[in-house]
């Protein structure tokens, strides 16, 4: 008997209508950072959770302007993407308490990246038990927690807690 796990928040993003132009830059031009959960607005970069995530606290540093290519980032912004990368690190360790993370870059379409035009860094907190049967046979992530919930548990470290 074949058995299904409903994870809706992935079926709006494959099903869903794709959305016309940059999905980051939309984000920074808006105000709406509860809606869009952007935890963080720097001058050169963003923190915002992944709306489809692999895990809770499944986050993003992005910068502010729209540049693909790595070797393109202005040295500021390089800067302020590790810095910031760093300061989610601590904060996830000490809010989430995850086991490990992961972090990364996808540079384009064929290594992975959802938003290819925009180059941004993933950093995803994993635990024990998370790379189960579940994603490995049936390509399926249990997230357990809310994105609205982690966001209420994110917003306000990012706001007092620096390196």
């Amino acid at each position: 008997m074949d058995r299904k796990m409903y994870a809706p928040w992935r079926e709006e993003y494959i099903l869903g209508p794709k959305e016309k132009g940059c999905l980051f830059c939309r984000i920074f031009r808006e105000e709406k950072d509860r809606q869009n959960y952007v935890l963080y607005r720097g001058e050169k970069v963003f923190v915002v959770m992944n709306r489809y995530p692999y895990v809770s606290g499944h986050l993003m540093v992005v910068p502010n302007r729209h540049i693909a290519h790595i070797e393109k980032l202005p040295r500021a912004t390089s800067e302020e993407l590790m810095y910031e990368t760093q300061r989610a690190v601590k904060i996830l360790k000490q809010i989430l308490q995850p086991h490990s993370l992961n972090i990364g870059i996808n540079l384009g379409h064929q290594s992975g990246a959802g938003v290819p035009g925009h180059l941004h860094q993933h950093i995803v907190p994993r635990w024990h038990g998370d790379t189960n049967f579940l994603s490995v046979i049936g390509n399926t992530r249990v997230v357990s927690v809310s994105l609205t919930n982690v966001y209420r548990q994110l917003v306000k470290p990012f706001q007092e807690i620096e390196l």
